[in-house]
């Protein structure tokens, strides 16, 4: 046993998923629903441990080797780990606790997956746990909220509901969650295409274009609200063919929107030639990642001819 083995006086861990966007990207921040799925296979998982003495040390070696140590009265609040600690820390009217946060996590960093939200929701439960708390699912939302801002400037608030509830939804903006029912189980290949997605600067640039276009843009976000509506019924009663093609569609009001990329163009055009039911991009897209709808006998065949295209990996989820 180590010296800091035995100076450990309890320990735990806590885990949060990512998530995927299927429909509504951009325009959510406008008003128009979305639909989101958790990738429960792909998560950001936290082991803790309270010591008898010290600072919190929080140890992220799988996110570019980040690590930091919270002491008391800490105040760079702008960094993601120290707001989201001082939130849970302001709830219950604590102290930081000693001891230690190790994070290890399977979702790619600055790709659309919800990394960021996921690690914050991670550590929310973590530090409540070494509090003694049990934080409920509709505080620690709003907290994980918080320190989204940190990571998009003016996010919709999609990421961290899908993922600290782990449900697949349909969101709006300011409005009650509406959990999706999901009638038949599918395969989603998610194909990265290895570009950080900057989702700020892509919903900046969209923003530029509304204000700039009002009317036309207006008419794409309303398309891509008929598209969610459509395929929130499709999903329902498991009309997986109709649900790839309003992927489809989606993929080309978002290249009209300007938030695709070359390299994501022909991986959405490889998965369907290959035999996807539908592919888009997912997320902030100008990189990142885009999303194929994939029958159960065509999962090997579309995964191997998008590495042949240039995705640098292929993960793949089954949404249920």
């Amino acid at each position: 046993m180590t010296i800091q083995e035995r100076n450990i006086l309890s320990s735990n861990m806590a885990s949060a998923p990512g998530k995927i966007i299927l429909f509504g990207e951009h325009a959510v921040v406008y008003g128009v629903p979305s639909i989101a799925v958790p990738l429960s296979d792909l998560r950001v998982k936290v082991n803790w441990a309270i010591t008898k003495s010290g600072n919190l040390n929080i140890i992220a070696e799988d996110l570019e080797n980040k690590e930091i140590s919270l002491k008391p009265n800490m105040s760079d609040i702008n960094n993601p780990f120290a707001r989201i600690v001082q939130q849970i820390l302001d709830y219950y009217d604590a102290t930081i606790p000693s001891g230690y946060i190790k994070i290890t996590s399977d979702i790619p960093i600055a790709s659309g997956l919800g990394s960021g939200a996921a690690v914050s929701t991670a550590i929310g439960r973590a530090i409540a746990q070494m509090l003694g708390y049990n934080i409920s699912n509709d505080d620690l939302n709003s907290f994980v909220f918080e320190v989204e801002k940190i990571h998009h400037g003016t996010p919709s608030g999609i990421d961290n509901t899908v993922i600290v509830y782990e449900k697949a939804i349909k969101f709006k903006k300011n409005h009650p969650i509406e959990p999706l029912s999901i009638s038949k189980p599918f395969n989603i290949l998610i194909a990265d295409t290895g570009i950080p997605a900057p989702t700020h600067e892509a919903v900046g640039d969209v923003k530029d274009l509304y204000e700039n276009n009002t009317d036309n843009i207006q008419n794409i976000f309303d398309d891509i609200e008929s598209i969610v509506n459509s395929a929130t019924e499709a999903i329902k009663i498991g009309n997986l063919v109709k649900v790839g093609k309003l992927m489809i569609q989606s993929h080309k009001l978002l290249q009209a929107l300007t938030v695709s990329s070359r390299e994501l163009d022909i991986l959405v055009e490889t998965a369907i030639q290959s035999g996807a039911l539908g592919a888009k991009l997912s997320g902030g897209g100008r990189g990142g990642n885009m999303i194929a709808l994939v029958p159960q006998t065509k999962i090997e065949a579309v995964k191997h001819q998008l590495l042949s295209a240039g995705a640098k990996r292929v993960l793949l989820t089954t949404v249920k």
